[in-house]
């Protein structure tokens, strides 16, 4: 018995190691200055080479008129701070096509690009704190309220109740990120896959509660948690690893942004009043 065990741990040691976690870090590249105003979130249009900043501008979960969306140059440079205004609480955001669509208290924003003007508010029935913004590749747009425990669908001008607390046990629902293989659902510290009939399923815990989730590869994300930090998350391996935390320079981290072909991560500061980006390194 002694003899077979040693050949298998010999066999054993001649193969390959799997679910080897991945190491990932984040470098920086630079920060905008501060005339953003408490920047929410940050979204990465590739197509049109630029970045949308939402700006609240007041407190954070406030009807009060004061937000707006910033344009940004992919280096760092406010090309339009106030490029549609009008807006209360923006946060998460997502487009298809040529629109804009913006988490906003109650409401979905949805704004023309090219013209850069609001084409409607749509009022989500029951919604009252919208938080983060996705949306697939034939415009379904999922939208989640934090306060309310639910996230919602919307599509062909309509919103339907996906998820909620009583068919789903969702705490606080907050990023939200469109797989092929179902939707990921940041609920605090948990992040949940919803599959076809909206069951969730357990992807990965974090320490903290997420606010940002952005696809890297495979079952590989970066999250970030509004308090100020940002985790490598390897759902695969099982495995969560702090790259960056602002938190003893009172800097938070809240929804970012990734270019997938530059791997870069862009991270609003939120009462910081600025953007920053970091090149993402991952062996």
């Amino acid at each position: 018995m002694k003899l077979k065990a040693t050949i298998l741990c010999l066999l054993c040691a001649g193969l390959p190691l799997l679910n080897v976690s991945a190491q990932a870090s984040l470098e920086k590249k630079w920060t905008t200055d501060t005339t953003l105003r408490v920047p929410e979130s940050v979204f990465v249009d590739t197509k049109r080479n630029i970045l949308y900043a939402s700006n609240i501008d007041g407190a954070p979960w406030e009807n009060d008129g004061k937000g707006f969306i910033s344009k940004l140059s992919m280096d760092g440079k406010i090309t339009k701070l106030k490029w549609v205004e009008g807006l209360n609480s923006p946060k998460g955001m997502a487009v298809h096509g040529n629109l804009l669509y913006v988490a906003d208290m109650n409401a979905l924003v949805i704004i023309d690009i090219d013209k850069g003007v609001i084409v409607k508010k749509q009022v989500i029935a029951g919604a009252e704190n919208l938080n983060d913004a996705t949306s697939s590749p034939k415009g379904v747009v999922y939208v989640s309220d934090s306060k309310k425990k639910t996230v919602h669908a919307f599509e062909n001008g309509k919103a339907t109740l996906l998820l909620d607390s009583a068919n789903s046990g969702l705490r606080g629902p907050n990023g939200l990120l469109y797989m092929p293989d179902g939707l990921l659902v940041c609920d605090r510290e948990k992040i949940f896959r919803a599959g076809k009939d909206n069951k969730l399923s357990l992807v990965a815990t974090i320490p903290c509660g997420g606010d940002g989730i952005e696809h890297i590869k495979g079952e590989e994300f970066v999250v970030s948690c509004w308090g100020g930090q940002v985790f490598y998350v390897d759902a695969k391996s099982g495995t969560v690893t702090k790259m960056l935390d602002t938190q003893a320079e009172k800097l938070q981290t809240a929804d970012i942004g990734y270019d997938a072909k530059k791997r870069i991560v862009y991270i609003p500061t939120f009462f910081g009043n600025k953007v920053s980006a970091y090149q993402l390194n991952v062996k």
